[in-house]
C-alpha cells in the first residue's frame, strides 16, 4: 500500500505531465531540492534524471531555481537547446516565504526574454512551486 504522502508525490509526477519513458533532464540540483519528488519522477519515467551535461533530446527539463541562482533568462535559453519540439520546461522555485523565493514578475520577465510561454503553475511539494513553460506555437513551426 502506498502512503498518502508518497501517493501525493506520484500524483505530482502525473500533474507535471511526465509520461513513462520520457527523457527528463534536471538542472540546478542542490541539497534543498525535494528528493521525494525527484524519486517519484524517476519511478514514473523508469530511469534516472539526466544531468546538465547530457546531450540527449529532452522531453522535459526540470529547472530548480532560486533567487540567488543568477540570470533565469539565460538559464531558460540554455535549457531550450536540448528540448524536443513538444518538450516542456518546469521551473521549480521555492514557494512564497521560503528562502530563495523568486518573485512571479521576475519569472514572467525571464520567460518573455527567453521567448517562452507560461502555461500553468502548480504546487509541486511542500516547499516548491512548479511553473510550466513551452515554446510558443509559432516558434515551434519555424524550427
Amino acid at each position: 500500500m502506498v502512503a498518502a504522502e508518497d501517493a501525493g508525490k506520484i500524483g505530482v509526477a502525473d500533474r507535471l505531465g511526465i509520461e513513462p519513458g520520457s527523457v527528463v533532464q534536471e538542472i540546478g540540483w542542490d541539497e534543498d531540492v525535494d528528493d521525494d519528488l525527484r524519486a517519484a519522477i524517476e519511478e514514473r519515467v523508469g530511469g534516472d534524471l539526466l544531468d546538465e551535461d547530457s546531450d540527449e533530446v529532452m522531453d522535459v527539463v526540470l529547472l530548480w531555481w532560486r533567487e540567488e541562482d543568477g540570470d533565469l533568462a539565460d538559464a531558460l535559453i540554455n535549457a531550450t537547446t536540448a528540448l524536443s519540439d513538444d518538450g516542456v520546461i518546469w521551473v521549480l522555485t521555492p514557494k512564497t516565504g521560503r528562502a530563495g523565493h523568486v518573485e512571479p514578475s521576475d519569472i514572467a520577465e525571464a520567460v518573455s526574454t527567453a521567448g517562452l510561454a507560461q502555461t500553468s503553475n502548480i504546487p509541486a511539494s511542500g516547499d516548491w512551486s512548479a511553473i510550466r513553460l513551452v515554446a510558443p506555437k509559432s516558434a515551434k513551426t519555424k524550427r
